[in-house]
C-alpha cells in the first residue's frame, strides 16, 4: 500500500496521557478512517492517592471510536509505555505491533492477564514497516536503557511524523547497533511534518554518558571488593545493567543470584530471546546461595526506587526470608531516584547502613535519555515543520519548546499539549480543536476504576483525622433507645486514655436523639445528619480534630 499525501488532508495527534507528568503514556493518531496507538503505559500513584497501586489510561475515546482502531504499536518495554496494556486489552480489541524483546515483556503480562488467545500480536524488526489503514509506520532502531527500543517514522495522508520514544544516542551500546542516524537523516530529507521527542532528560545539557561507562565503575567495584558479597539494585527492565554485572561477576569469578518477581521474569524472557551473554552455570538459585562463601556470590535485585514490597527494601528491613544483610557487603544502587521516590530510597539508604552494609551510588547509573545536544540533533536531521515535545511534565515541555525554536522550529509551530488535546495538524497549520477524556483511572487491588475521588478524598480524611463510629438500636415502632449510643474510636483518640471525652461525646449524641424524637423526626437519614453535625461541632471544639463520624442505627 502505497500512503499518497493529499493537499489540505490533515491527521489528528491526541494524547490521551504522559504529558505534564512522567509515565502512562499513550497517544493516539487519528484520520477520518483510522486510529493508531503509539504506546499504552501506566503511572504509579502520587502520595495523596492512599491505597492505589496503579494509574492507567481512560480509553473511554478509543471505545467510543473502536471500530477506527487499527492497532496498539509499542517503542519499547518499559512499564510507562506498555503497563497498560493488560487494562486497556479487556475495553477494547486491537493487535499488538513491536520488536522482539518489547513483545515478549508483553507476553509475560498477557499471560498473567489470561490474554494469549485474546490478543493478536506481531513481531515486527528494524527497518520493517507495517500497513494500518491509513498509516503506514516504520520502526527505527534507537538506544535506551533498555534493549530493542524503537522511533517510529509514522506516513500519514498529512505527512510524516516522526515519534522518538524514549532515546539516547550511544555510541558504544552494550546489546546491538546504535541508533540509526543515517535512516532517521533519510526520513528528514524526503520531508517531516512533525517531531515529537522526548524530553525527560531535555534540562541536562550535553550529551548522555554511554550505558559502558557504568560497566567500568562495576569493574572497579569488584576489583577493590575481593572478599565482600557484592549486591546490585536496578531498575528490572534494564537488560544492559544487568549484562554489565554479569560480565564483572563472570570477570572476578562471581556466581550470580537473581531476586525479585520482575527482575526474574524479564531476564529469564532475555535470556531466552538472546539479549543476554550468560556462561553457562553463572546463574544460580537463591536456595543454593549457602553454597558459597561471600567473594564468590554476586546478587542483582529489585528496589533501587525503595519501593516497599521491594526485594531490597525488605532486605534492609529484615524481613527477607532469604538473604540478610550483613557487615561488610557492598550495595550498589545502580539508579537515580525518580521524583517522588527519594524519601524512599534515603531511607533504604538510611536502613542498610545501619545494618553494616556499605552503599554506594555514585557513577553507578547513566541515564536512558537523550540530553539537550542528542535532542538538537534529532532536530537537525528531521528539521520539522512542527514540535511536539512528549515524556515530561510541564517545565520540561516548555524548556523543549525552546530548543526547538532555537533549532529553526517557528514559535507558532510548537505545541506544548495536555492529556486530552486533539491537534490536528495539515501542511497549512496546526491547532488544537478539541479536547476529549484523558483521565488517568486508578487501580485498586483487583478493582479497576471503582476507586475515585471521593473515595480518595475519604481515605484522606480517615488517615489525617480517624474515625468515630456510634452504634443505637432502636425499638421497632415507638423509638425508644434500647442500647446505646455506644462509641468506638479508630485513629482518633486512645479510648481508654479519653474515657471523660467519650463520656461527654455519648451525652451529645443522646441529647441529639432526644431533639429528634422530641419533634417526632424519626427518619434514619435525619437522625444520622443530627446526630453527626452535634458531635463534629462538640468534638472540633474539643479536639480541634474533624474526625470522619459515621452513626449507625439498628432497629429491634
Amino acid at each position: 500500500m502505497r500512503i499518497k499525501k493529499e493537499y489540505g488532508e490533515s491527521v489528528k495527534v491526541i494524547p490521551l496521557g504522559g504529558l505534564e507528568q512522567i509515565g502512562m503514556n499513550i497517544t493516539a493518531f487519528e484520520t477520518k478512517t483510522s486510529i493508531v496507538v503509539v504506546d499504552c503505559g501506566l503511572s504509579f500513584p502520587d502520595e495523596d492517592m492512599l491505597g492505589i497501586d496503579l494509574v492507567i489510561p481512560d480509553v473511554t475515546y478509543l471505545k467510543e471510536n473502536q471500530d477506527k482502531l487499527k492497532g496498539f504499536v509499542i517503542t519499547h518495554g518499559h512499564e510507562d509505555h506498555i503497563g497498560g496494556l493488560p487494562y486497556v486489552l479487556k475495553e477494547v480489541s486491537a493487535p499488538i505491533y513491536a520488536t522482539k524483546l518489547t513483545m515478549g515483556i508483553i507476553e509475560n503480562k498477557f499471560k498473567e492477564h489470561g490474554l494469549m488467545k485474546t490478543v493478536r500480536r506481531k513481531v515486527v524488526s528494524y527497518g520493517q514497516s507495517i500497513n494500518l489503514g491509513d498509516f503506514r509506520i516504520e520502526f527505527v532502531r534507537t538506544n535506551h536503557s533498555i534493549a530493542d527500543a524503537a522511533a517510529l517514522a509514522i506516513t500519514t495522508p498529512a505527512g510524516v511524523i516522526f515519534h522518538t520514544g524514549d532515546f539516547k544516542v550511544d555510541y558504544t551500546p552494550v546489546f546491538g547497533d546504535m541508533i540509526d542516524l543515517q535512516r532517521i537523516a533519510e526520513i528528514g530529507k524526503k520531508g517531516v511534518l512533525a517531531l515529537m521527542c522526548d524530553s525527560t532528560n531535555v534540562m541536562k545539557p550535553g550529551f548522555t554518558m554511554s550505558e559502558r561507562t557504568v560497566g567500568r565503575t562495576f569493574d572497579n567495584i569488584f576489583a577493590d571488593n575481593p572478599d565482600r558479597r557484592i549486591i546490585v539494585a536496578t531498575f528490572a527492565s534494564n537488560v544492559d545493567r544487568v549484562q554489565q554485572v554479569i560480565n564483572s561477576a563472570k570477570r572476578y569469578k562471581r556466581k550470580i543470584v537473581i531476586e525479585g518477581r520482575s527482575m526474574i521474569n524479564i531476564i529469564t524472557t532475555a535470556n531466552e530471546l538472546g539479549y543476554l551473554d550468560v556462561p553457562d552455570g553463572m546463574f544460580i538459585d537463591i536456595e543454593q546461595m549457602k553454597n558459597y562463601t561471600d567473594d564468590q556470590i554476586a546478587i542483582i535485585t529489585t528496589g533501587s526506587q525503595g519501593e516497599a514490597m521491594a526485594a531490597l527494601s525488605r532486605m534492609a528491613a529484615s524481613i527477607h526470608k532469604k538473604v540478610s544483610i550483613k557487615p561488610g557487603d557492598i550495595v550498589i544502587f545502580s539508579s537515580t531516584p525518580i521524583p517522588g521516590n527519594e524519601k524512599s530510597v534515603s531511607r533504604v539508604i538510611n536502613e542498610l547502613s545501619q545494618l553494616g552494609a556499605e552503599v554506594i551510588v555514585q557513577d553507578t547509573h547513566v541515564s536512558g535519555h537523550a540530553c539537550q545536544e542528542e535532542i538538537k540533533l534529532i532536530y537537525a536531521l528531521t528539521k520539522p515543520k512542527y514540535a511536539i515535545p512528549v515524556h515530561g511534565e510541564y517545565r520540561h515541555l516548555m524548556t523543549h519548546a525552546e530548543i526547538a525554536k532555537s533549532m529553526g522550529v517557528d514559535k507558532k509551530n510548537i505545541f506544548i499539549l495536555q492529556s486530552g488535546n486533539v491537534l490536528e495538524l495539515s501542511d497549512e497549520e496546526g491547532k488544537v480543536v478539541d479536547n476529549v477524556v484523558a483521565q488517568g483511572i486508578l487501580v485498586d487491588g483487583l478493582g479497576v476504576g471503582d476507586v475515585g475521588n471521593i473515595v480518595l478524598r475519604d481515605r484522606q480524611l480517615l488517615s489525617e483525622n480517624g474515625l468515630i463510629i456510634i452504634v443505637l438500636t432502636l425499638e421497632k415502632g415507638s423509638d425508644q433507645i434500647l442500647a446505646g449510643p455506644d462509641i468506638v474510636s479508630r485513629g482518633f483518640v486512645y479510648v481508654r486514655e479519653s474515657e471523660n471525652l467519650m463520656e461527654e461525646s455519648r451525652e451529645v449524641v443522646c441529647a441529639a436523639i432526644d431533639r429528634c424524637l422530641s419533634k417526632n423526626i424519626t427518619d434514619w437519614g435525619k437522625l444520622k445528619i443530627e446526630i453527626r453535625d452535634s458531635l463534629g461541632d462538640f468534638i472540633r471544639k474539643k479536639t480541634k480534630r474533624n474526625p470522619m463520624i459515621l452513626p449507625i442505627i439498628m432497629e429491634c
